[in-house]
């Protein structure tokens, strides 16, 4: 299986996934309690954060979690505010029923444009700064498919007013983006490597 691999800023934003113990501990419960929020909220429980207990808990798990992915999953959270903005770009594969699933997602979700990354080549991005439902928060994805796997990133903004103030540091991280692959010397002689760009 491919992993993922990027060159996240780091005066922007906290890894999670490698962040073990004590390490970025803060970042990965600010992170997680905001998503627990906007969560709660979608289920039109406007009045009530997402809980501090669950949050720790769940910041405790997360990077061991991540870390049984073996590099399919990366997390980042905006460093100077953890609560505003969280990204995550995975790697899955590309079934039929994936497929189907894609193709079924609602309308909305048509309104995308061209994004080039110089690792990925050309894919889809899906920029929402004002869903429909105010109860979503605004989000941008990012989308290639390079036949076998989709590669996504996704960053969730917690405030609809500073989402276009991060929408450039999004792109910028989703552009590091890349797929490695262990493939040993001689193992796969027939295969020809082409750049996407």
């Amino acid at each position: 299986m491919p992993r993922l691999q990027a060159d996240a800023d780091p005066t922007l934003w906290v890894p999670v996934t490698d962040s073990l113990g004590i390490r970025g501990r803060r970042h990965r419960k600010a992170a997680i309690r905001m998503l627990l929020t906007q969560a709660n909220r979608a289920m039109g429980h406007t009045e009530r954060r997402g809980s501090g207990f669950l949050a720790w808990t769940m910041s405790q798990a997360a990077p061991f979690l991540m870390k049984q992915a073996a590099g399919r999953v990366l997390v980042w959270v905006w460093k100077s505010d953890p609560d505003l903005l969280v990204a995550m770009a995975q790697v899955q594969e590309a079934t039929p029923q994936l497929r189907t699933s894609r193709a079924m997602m609602p309308m909305e979700y048509d309104d995308t444009e061209s994004f080039r990354s110089q690792h990925l080549g050309v894919g889809e991005k899906l920029a929402m700064p004002l869903p429909a439902d105010p109860r979503t928060p605004p989000f941008a994805t990012y989308t290639w498919d390079t036949g076998t796997h989709f590669v996504t990133v996704t960053a969730v903004c917690s405030d609809r007013e500073r989402f276009g103030i991060v929408v450039g540091s999004i792109d910028d991280l989703a552009r590091t983006v890349r797929i490695v692959e262990d493939l040993a010397v001689g193992e796969t002689p027939g295969v020809l490597r082409i750049d996407p760009a």
